[in-house]
């Protein structure tokens, strides 16, 4: 999953934010320094991209994409994913999904002088320029899926991703909605950290 995702399964404090978020960031390395919330954070975060990554719906849905980028095609669900629940946000969150950003922004930045460095930077780009708007929309998720593919540090044939996700749009949201309520499900059952989710 990505990060408003990772973002939504955090409790609503400073230190889970940072540990659902850490694990993007080398987490593993940074935790035995911090605070067991974020310890707590952290292995919630790891709880989730573990669901995410065995699910039999998610490893089918990478049939969708072509055999050239489906090398890639975990990296494009966890984007569009986070596409689909900000298209589904009401089904899965009472909170306006304008509060919930401001409200995620603020607590992850009560904790970025502690962050990894590459993490701090992530943060602060992602909190000052809202990376989120960029998410509602397909064209947006095709903007960031090839600024993705600009930073693999090989030659390859991810960019244009969007034009596969165009061609199974209604296939790939119908396996987010059959996915996501199951991945709440998991998440509630282990409570790792307290608060529960709300399922459709």
């Amino acid at each position: 999953m990505n990060y408003l995702a990772h973002l939504y399964f955090a409790q609503p404090n400073a230190d889970s934010h940072f540990g659902n978020l850490l694990g993007d960031f080398g987490g593993k390395v940074h935790a035995p320094l911090l605070s067991t919330a974020v310890q707590l954070g952290l292995e919630n975060h790891y709880l989730v991209d573990r669901f995410t990554d065995s699910h039999l719906a998610v490893k089918q849905a990478k049939r969708y994409f072509s055999t050239q980028r489906r090398r890639f095609a975990g990296i494009a669900l966890d984007v569009l994913f986070d596409h689909f629940l900000i298209r589904h946000w009401a089904s899965f969150c009472e909170t306006p999904l304008g509060q919930f950003k401001q409200n995620s922004y603020a607590l992850l930045n009560e904790n970025l002088t502690d962050m990894p460095s590459i993490m701090q930077l992530v943060v602060t780009c992602m909190t000052q320029n809202d990376w989120f708007k960029e998410y509602e929309t397909i064209e947006g998720i095709g903007f960031a899926l090839d600024n993705i593919a600009k930073r693999i540090r090989f030659t390859n044939q991810f960019s244009g991703s969007i034009e596969d996700i165009h061609r199974h749009y209604h296939e790939l949201d119908a396996v987010f909605l059959t996915f996501f309520p199951e991945l709440i499900e998991h998440v509630n059952k282990h409570a790792i950290e307290t608060r529960t989710f709300k399922s459709i």
